[in-house]
């Protein structure tokens, strides 16, 4: 069992920084796969980026591409977000996920099995 825990959220103006982190408690947090993913109000949970266990390839959807890197520490089981040049449109929950593999990234939601609980990230105008 692996849990994952959320943190860096907040309130931010357009166009400034945030740097989401996710603490996981797993013994050989290098053998998961890993992915950030976001749901804004009344929508779906949609992947953010996507990266896999040795942090060598990465993923990011189209809405971010260019003001956002994912990354990670496995030496300190941890995983990263930064976001720069934040829109109104970037507010949602941010959650951190995770899935046991070697292979790859994932960016569907059911291809994870671990969940954090959440970090509020809110982008006013």
């Amino acid at each position: 069992q692996v849990q994952l825990a959320e943190s860096g959220g907040g309130l931010v103006q357009a166009g400034g920084s945030l740097r989401l982190s996710c603490a996981a408690s797993a013994r050989t947090f290098s053998d998961y796969a890993m992915a950030w993913f976001r749901q804004a109000p009344g929508k779906e949970r949609d992947v953010v980026a996507a990266i896999n266990w040795s942090g060598g390839s990465t993923y990011y959807t189209d809405s971010v591409k260019g003001r956002a890197t994912i990354a990670r520490d496995n030496a300190k089981n941890a995983l990263y977000l930064q976001m720069n040049s934040l829109k109104p449109e970037d507010t949602a929950v941010y959650y951190c996920a995770g899935r046991r593999s070697l292979s790859g990234y994932y960016t569907s939601e059911y291809q994870y099995d671990f969940w954090g609980q959440g970090t509020q990230v809110t982008v006013s105008s």
